[in-house]
């Protein structure tokens, strides 16, 4: 939910933008300029005073509450709460998934067996969870930032560990379009962060190009999963034979 100063901040973004000084913006609404001040330091103001400050910025009540939600952090991850109810709900963590990728309502429909109804509904879902704003026309917005990551060890990624892991790795990685690397070494403890800089650089090189190639129409892309990890581990079965 937005607060109070949230929205005194748009007001004050959009007076900025409007070159409206505090003076101006008293004589549009028939108040004292220390009137004025008071009120948005205070941000005590009544629905009518919004509607005659909407006014007086040519804006619609929706232009300033789209400001409001625009002003709002970028979620780095959710609660565990959160994450358990998105995992409860398979149609609703496919949802999630294919919203991370910005894929719209109608992509979602055609390809799932997820009903038009079903995906507003899910859609309003992760609206209230705070992973989108849904707006008008089912389009949406992610409220998330690029640092996004499930929790560590939280629901949706034990989801994965449990039901998708065997089956990801099970595959050959035989086409020219796949790979699959598996280095081991011994490094010094201060090298690695290095390492996982740019393994988290690759990622957001993927998620980049990911977002450039959604203006070609889903019938030129195919679908790829790029998992990038790194972590201290020797192969249990090899760690039984250490002396």
């Amino acid at each position: 939910m937005s607060t109070t100063a949230d929205l005194v901040t748009a007001i004050k973004k959009e007076l900025k933008a409007a070159q409206m000084t505090y003076a101006d913006l008293a004589k549009a609404i028939d108040m004292a300029e220390s009137s004025v001040k008071r009120m948005l330091a205070k941000g005590d103001m009544p629905l009518s005073r919004i509607d005659e400050i909407c006014r007086a910025l040519h804006l619609d009540f929706a232009d300033l509450a789209r400001s409001v939600a625009d002003s709002r952090p970028l979620l780095q991850k959710i609660t565990r709460e959160q994450e358990v109810a998105v995992v409860a709900d398979r149609k609703l963590l496919l949802t999630a998934i294919c919203v991370l990728s910005q894929w719209t309502l109608e992509q979602i429909v055609a390809t799932y067996r997820i009903s038009e109804p079903e995906g507003i509904g899910y859609l309003a879902q992760l609206d209230r969870i705070g992973i989108i704003e849904l707006r008008p026309g089912n389009r949406y917005k992610l409220r998330l930032a690029k640092t996004f990551r499930w929790q560590t060890n939280g629901p949706v990624m034990d989801f994965f560990r449990e039901n998708a892991v065997l089956d990801y790795f099970g595959g050959t990685f035989a086409g020219e379009d796949e790979t699959m690397l598996l280095v081991h070494g011994s490094i010094t403890p201060g090298n690695a962060p290095a390492f996982v800089e740019r393994i988290q650089r690759i990622g957001q090189d993927f998620s980049q190009q990911h977002l450039q190639d959604q203006r070609l129409g889903p019938n030129k892309l195919d679908g790829y999963t790029l998992v990038l990890g790194m972590r201290k581990w020797e192969l249990p079965a090899f760690a039984t034979l250490r002396r």
